[in-house]
């Protein structure tokens, strides 16, 4: 075949030498040809009526409903906001400001520039460009007011003919007033002038230098680089603070300011106005939703798109989430020191977010209201809300909710003597919340009243490793190398945020099945073509049903939780609610996070600036605003109960909970003197000893045992721990013989 191929190329290239006056002829015809036609079709490109036209952009605005798809959320048409001015009523700083960042040609060149074209075509043609790219203000202004905004190279041709076109019946400064006046900056917002009301409080004429970088570095993506969307751990939005710079930078560049000027600019800090109160609804949802159709279909869907979003957000729920939010978090600021609350609410068979609130209010400027605490990365210490993962993974590794280990002073750091009682330092002896040791306890009892010590030691056995995969797996997306935390994991040593953590206790919600997060059940364009279609979630079983069922049983036993004496906000006489709370030691997060078979309701409460709180458990800071809205909501969801398959007790007494088994020297040891990390289930270790924490656990729970007078219980015959050792010395022993 390869032979039949360089036969016609051969014969190909003899036609071509001997025609070539031939082809040359019919070359240059096509081109004239198509070169007539393309001046025939340009020619017939009439430019309309600007002026009844420039509102056109809004009529393409996004619409975002509740998942009803009646409700509707957010609508940029819906409180349209523009104040048209002359271009002299705009002051120069703020022309100059967008002329440097945005088309710095644009008194020289006729409506195109080269350079700009090749841009427009990959951000413009190209699947996922930027839709702002590298177009003059010319192809905006003819973009933004007279064509479609789909991506095509007719469309582009169309853009580039117009703008030339326009450049020969409106003069320059007829061109910038029309792009000031119309550019997006943000939701319903449009033009310069309306900006400069919301952003500073003032006339465009009136902004100084560093207002006018800022309403430039606005313009490529007005949601992302809104001045109220605020970056995690400040209190500004620090790629909008980049983009200002930048900005600056450029209007040196062309000589609009001097270096001095520039960095004087640079250097000046500026408050802006409080954000504007609108008709939206769940603000910080919405937001939410706008920020995933930026990340996933560019910032130009957004304004112009023209999309119907559905989504998964039950609209009733979300405002009494948002009244008891407000409500609890304001009394919590005089009461506890804790100045605001988020909420996340999932239906956790299918991912769908129900509710989200990111703080008490989104437009209350004190605390900041934007900021969404829900979402933000990388989140919060979840306190004890992280225990049931180890918990999860011990029960894996063949642990029950009946095995027993011991609540005592144990000094788990090896750089520290096991018996040096502080946890300064290097050093790790942590406390209870109530400042008291139980002595033996079930891990029912220690997970379910949230005892410290005997988590760190279930973290010990499951695995650091082991405990911090299970969680990625089921959710948990911040937590990095394991080499980081340690066995302070387990007491919330790691940062988690609210959505996620929320998400993860959705998976022993559905017995051990993982849905993915999910805003949105279905995108369709302006003539009602699906974009996106999330109807029919698909899950993975990431947990086995088992270990879920241990842990939903006990997180749901209000009898072993009655310690904690918060029974009141945590309980609900006839219905069955898996709960679990935690405080962090600094006392800056409180959470609670509770499910049923078909409902998760995670809460967190604390400050946005990371103070401490007043020193109370978070059951009563968090845990009334979260009971409050479990109880709206149960009354809708059916009454169902956690599935309890038989659980089969361990041949090993110490798995099986049955600690008063003596050992070879006739005394009562902690856990490791039964069971080897590397297989629990497995014959008990020869050496228990060469395990680092053995004496570290051990000598604290004899002395536990000496003043406590406890003395073994008889040996029988039928158990395998003590049953394995005496086989073990009788083989050693024929072995010696």
């Amino acid at each position: 075949m390869r032979s039949d191929i360089y036969r016609f190329l051969r014969r190909a290239k003899r036609y071509a030498r001997e025609h070539w006056q031939v082809l040359f002829v019919w070359g240059v015809g096509g081109c004239f040809v198509f070169g007539g036609l393309l001046f025939l079709w340009a020619a017939s490109l009439r430019i309309p009526d600007l002026s009844s036209l420039e509102s056109r952009k809004v009529e393409q605005s996004i619409k975002i409903y509740d998942k009803t798809g009646s409700v509707l959320l957010s609508d940029l048409n819906q409180d349209f906001a523009r104040t048209v001015v002359p271009l002299e009523a705009i002051s120069q700083s703020a022309r100059e400001a967008i002329i440097a960042i945005e088309d710095p040609g644009f008194y020289q060149h006729g409506g195109i520039a080269p350079k700009a074209i090749l841009r427009a075509i990959v951000a413009d043609v190209i699947p996922g460009g930027n839709t702002q790219g590298g177009s003059t203000i010319t192809q905006q202004v003819v973009k933004n007011t007279i064509l479609t905004n789909d991506k095509s190279i007719a469309r582009k041709l169309k853009e580039w003919i117009l703008a030339i076109k326009v450049e020969r019946v409106l003069s320059k400064d007829q061109i910038l007033e029309l792009y000031l006046n119309q550019i997006p900056m943000g939701g319903n917002m449009y033009g310069i002038e309306e900006a400069s009301e919301t952003f500073f409080g003032k006339h465009a004429s009136d902004i100084s230098v560093l207002e006018a970088a800022y309403l430039a570095a606005v313009l490529p993506a007005p949601t992302r680089l809104s001045p109220y969307r605020l970056t995690e751990g400040s209190t500004r939005n620090e790629s909008l603070e980049a983009r200002k710079n930048l900005v600056l930078q450029k209007m040196h560049e062309h000589g609009y300011l001097t270096a001095a000027e520039r960095d004087e600019a640079k250097a000046a800090v500026l408050a802006f106005q409080p954000k504007r109160q609108t008709s939206i609804q769940a603000p910080h949802f919405v937001f939410y939703i706008e920020q995933y159709l930026e990340n996933k279909y560019g910032q130009g869907v957004i304004e112009e798109g023209g999309w119907k979003v559905t989504t998964t957000l039950d609209a009733d729920l979300q405002a009494k989430a948002e009244e008891i939010v407000g409500a609890g978090a304001l009394l919590n600021t005089t009461k506890f020191n804790a100045s605001n609350a988020a909420l996340v609410a999932l239906d956790p068979n299918t991912g769908g977010i129900l509710a989200m609130v990111g703080s008490r209010n989104y437009f209350d400027t004190e605390i900041p209201g934007a900021y969404n605490v829900a979402v933000m990365r990388p989140g919060r210490q979840p306190g004890s809300t992280f225990k049931p993962f180890a918990y999860a993974e011990a029960f894996m590794k063949g642990y029950t909710p009946d095995t027993v280990v011991f609540d005592v002073p144990t000094q788990f750091s090896t750089s520290c003597s096991w018996s040096d009682p502080t946890n300064g330092g290097a050093c790790f002896a942590p406390g209870n919340y109530d400042n008291t040791y139980r002595g033996p306890i079930s891990l029912r009892n220690a997970l379910a009243q949230s005892i410290n010590i005997p988590s760190v030691k279930v973290l010990y056995l499951a695995g650091l490793a082991d405990t911090l995969r299970l969680a990625k797996t089921m959710g948990i997306t911040t937590l990095a190398d394991p080499a980081r935390y340690g066995l302070t994991l387990v007491l919330g040593g790691g940062e988690v945020t609210l959505l996620d953590i929320t998400s993860a206790y959705g998976v022993f919600a559905t017995d051990g099945v993982r849905y993915e997060p999910n805003a949105i059940l279905k995108i369709e364009d302006s003539s009602g073509n699906v974009i996106e279609d999330n109807w029919r979630p698909i899950g993975s079983q990431v947990l086995p049903r088992d270990v879920t069922q241990k842990i939903n049983d006990v997180l749901s036993d209000n009898a072993a939780r009655e310690p904690l004496g918060v029974n009141s906000s945590l309980s609900f006489p006839g219905r069955e609610v898996a709960v679990k709370t935690g405080t962090t030691n600094n006392y800056r997060d409180a959470w609670t996070i509770g499910y049923t078979p078909s409902f998760v309701l995670g809460m967190w409460a604390g400050n946005n600036d990371n103070t401490e709180m007043q020193k109370k458990v978070s059951g009563l800071i968090v845990g009334p605003m979260w009971h409050d809205v479990m109880a709206y909501q149960l009354p809708k969801l059916p009454d169902e109960s956690f599935s309890r398959a038989e659980f089969t007790p361990p041949q090993k007494p110490s798995l099986a909970g049955n600690w008063l088994v003596p050992g070879d020297d006739g005394q009562i040891h902690e856990i490791l003197y039964w069971v080897d990390r590397s297989d629990p289930t497995g014959p008990q270790p020869s050496n228990a000893g060469n395990d680092s924490q053995y004496t570290r656990w051990e000598l604290p729970v004899q002395n536990w045992l000496s003043q406590s007078g406890i003395t073994p219980q008889p040996v029988e015959e039928s158990d395998p721990d003590r049953r394995r050792n005496n086989d073990d010395e009788e083989e050693e022993e024929n072995n010696n013989n």
